[in-house]
């Protein structure tokens, strides 16, 4: 039974192994520097800045949809006739967007854990409350990218005529389905030039974690250039990671960009 179970596990190990864009038989790291710093294995840092890649990018794509979630939620609420609801969320707005990012990572990852701590202990609980760095990495940087992203979606919003709620509501639409069906899928067309570029901002944002022990890309360039003494080497390497990354995003990005447009034009 062993057997049957750790066999689908080792050939899903292969396979990672050999679609690895870094340390995989066709990996960057394995056919350009086989046998330098940045050589994968014992003999360089080639498995260490990969994992640092893949951190990193798990921690943007971890963090974009609850960023727009968060974000479609205030643009919401900035359109409400509730007056508290505006004055709520202009609160949150102006406090994320006028706070530097690194500040509001350490306000997260220090005092969240000291509230939650605190929780407990006046519950009863003796339990020590430790908040991972990927939790507030993510926490923090979706915080900060909802407020902006309020602001892109909350203009689409308004560029959207009202006669096209006021459509919806004649065929017999609820509300819900005039949202989902008709104003949605304008919106994301509207608002994407401007989250493109947050999507780009988040990507570079993600550098801030290393400041909390996450081991993305610049941590562990930076361990890499502290212990060989290379730093134009390591740093000048996680500089060519983050615009190959950017890079690959603007290509994505323009071609979502072009489907939305030929889908508009096609109705």
């Amino acid at each position: 039974m062993e057997d049957l179970a750790t066999g689908p596990v080792t050939f899903w190990a292969w396979i990672q192994h050999v679609l690895d864009p870094f340390c995989g038989p066709i990996g960057l790291f394995s056919l350009f520097a086989s046998d330098g710093l940045v050589a994968c294995g014992d003999t360089g840092w080639g498995d260490e800045i990969a994992l640092g890649v893949r951190v990193t990018v798990s921690l943007a794509l971890a963090t974009l949809p609850v960023g727009l979630l968060l974000g479609f939620i205030i643009a919401l609420a900035m359109q409400s006739e509730e007056r508290s609801l505006k004055i709520a969320t202009g609160i949150y707005t102006t406090i994320f967007r006028g706070l530097p990012e690194l500040l509001t990572l350490f306000i997260v990852y220090y005092g969240f854990q000291i509230i939650i701590q605190t929780l407990v202990t006046s519950l009863g609980g003796e339990t020590r409350v430790e908040i991972s760095a990927f939790f507030a990495g993510m926490l923090a940087l979706s915080v900060v990218f909802s407020s902006y992203a309020s602001e892109v979606l909350l203009s689409a919003f308004r560029a959207i005529p009202r006669g096209q709620y006021e459509a919806g509501s004649a065929v017999g639409l609820s509300r819900a389905k005039t949202m989902v069906l008709i104003v949605l899928p304008q919106l994301i067309r509207i608002a994407l030039p401007g989250l493109s570029n947050l999507w780009l901002v988040l990507l570079k944002d993600t550098a801030l974690v290393s400041v909390i022990g996450l081991t993305d890309i610049l941590r562990q360039t930076g361990v890499a250039a502290r212990v060989t003494k290379e730093a134009f080497l390591f740093y000048g390497l996680a500089c060519l990671i983050y615009l190959v990354l950017a890079t690959l995003s603007s290509i994505g990005l323009s071609a979502i960009s072009r489907w939305a447009n030929r889908s508009e034009a096609s109705r």
